[in-house]
């Protein structure tokens, strides 16, 4: 990388130290930090120590030759993108596709020409510049993603952009849970807002990470609630169980927060979740889309929390059955309500069995 003075830094390999005193020469006078390697175990070491900006590589070398060297570099992830110049005695067509199969992104024959040599340093170290700004903006995509979508969206999204940002789902089985806070009406109401913003950042910066921890997706944030999906966009053959997981620890949570905050020992949280198929996909116009899940299953997730008490956890049938194995659960009141036809058995989550608390 380039040293603080902003000046690239190039490796040069060769065990021939006359070679090695050439090259110095000519390229410190170009303003580039020179480094030095006598073979290619101790230039492994030194990228590893220091990552260089170029690497200019002799081929026929003691120990590990230049194309061991090459190979090393494109297997490590940290020295994956830096330019290999290759200079070498060889002029065998066969010896150059060698090194180019090699990693090697460029080829020069010795004895070569000091002028063609720098141009060759300067197109690779531009093209080493490109590709540095190109992550520095991935990386920088990829936070804005991660402050509006989950982790995993985001990666979803970046490894096939053209397919992924199409509006249009699919079908499949989710968990979907739905986390709202008790009391909050009240607590809003009675306070200023800069203090009921502050409490919910607060209390979402805490549950929301467990979401995460147990392979879910945050879907969003409904003012004072939470959504988040099991089994989409990752599969999950346990999704209901990593769901039920999620809403117990998280009421753990929140009765820690409520321990620590007196003012919000007024507040409880209620978790509903229910499982099974649903569209999954995205949904909105060219311009705004939403990742998001829609159908019966997440009107019936946000049903069972509408009607869960504070501290309280309700599940549907399929989900009780798939986590009869890690969780303590027994059998309510049927729901009944606007928009259900027949009643829904409901089941509440008592606790988590030994070995999955957490």
């Amino acid at each position: 990388m380039p040293n603080p003075d902003g000046h690239a830094q190039v490796l040069v390999v060769d065990d021939n130290e006359r070679n090695i005193r050439l090259l110095e020469s000519l390229l410190s006078r170009q303003g580039y930090v020179v480094l030095t390697a006598s073979d290619g175990l101790q230039a492994l070491e030194m990228v590893h120590q220091n990552l260089p900006d170029l690497v200019v590589l002799d081929v026929m070398m003691p120990g590990l030759d230049g194309y061991e060297v090459a190979r090393a570099l494109r297997s490590a992830p940290e020295s994956r993108a830096i330019p290999v110049l290759m200079l070498t005695a060889l002029r065998e067509m066969e010896d150059k596709v060698r090194g180019l199969e090699a990693g090697a992104d460029d080829f020069l024959v010795k004895p070569f020409n000091a002028v063609e040599l720098l141009a060759r340093v300067r197109s690779l170290l531009r093209i080493k510049q490109l590709t540095d700004e190109l992550q520095v903006k991935n990386a920088l995509l990829e936070r804005v993603l991660t402050r509006y979508v989950s982790r995993d969206v985001a990666l979803e999204i970046l490894s096939n952009p053209e397919q992924n940002l199409q509006l249009g789902g699919r079908s499949c089985t989710v968990s979907v849970l739905f986390a709202d806070i008790r009391g909050f009406t009240h607590f809003s109401e009675t306070r200023e807002a800069g203090e009921v913003i502050e409490m919910l950042n607060y209390v979402f910066n805490r549950l929301t990470p467990v979401v995460f921890e147990h392979h879910g997706m945050l879907d969003k944030y409904l003012g004072d609630a939470i959504m988040a999906v099991y089994g989409a966009p990752l599969i999950l053959v346990n999704g209901a169980q990593q769901a039920v997981i999620t809403a117990c620890v998280m009421q753990q949570r929140f009765a820690q927060l409520c321990r620590e905050r007196p003012l919000m020992r007024e507040l409880g949280l209620g978790v509903g979740i229910s499982t099974g198929e649903a569209v999954v996909g995205n949904i909105g116009s060219d311009q705004f889309m939403d990742y998001t899940v829609i159908g019966h299953i997440p009107n019936l997730a946000k049903r069972l929390q509408e009607n869960a008490e504070a501290g309280q956890v309700l599940v549907d049938s399929p989900t009780y059955e798939a986590v009869t194995a890690v969780a303590e659960a027994r059998e309510v009141l049927p729901l009944y309500g606007k928009g259900i036809t027949t009643p829904i058995r409901a089941y509440e989550v008592l606790g988590l069995k030994p070995g999955y608390a957490e």
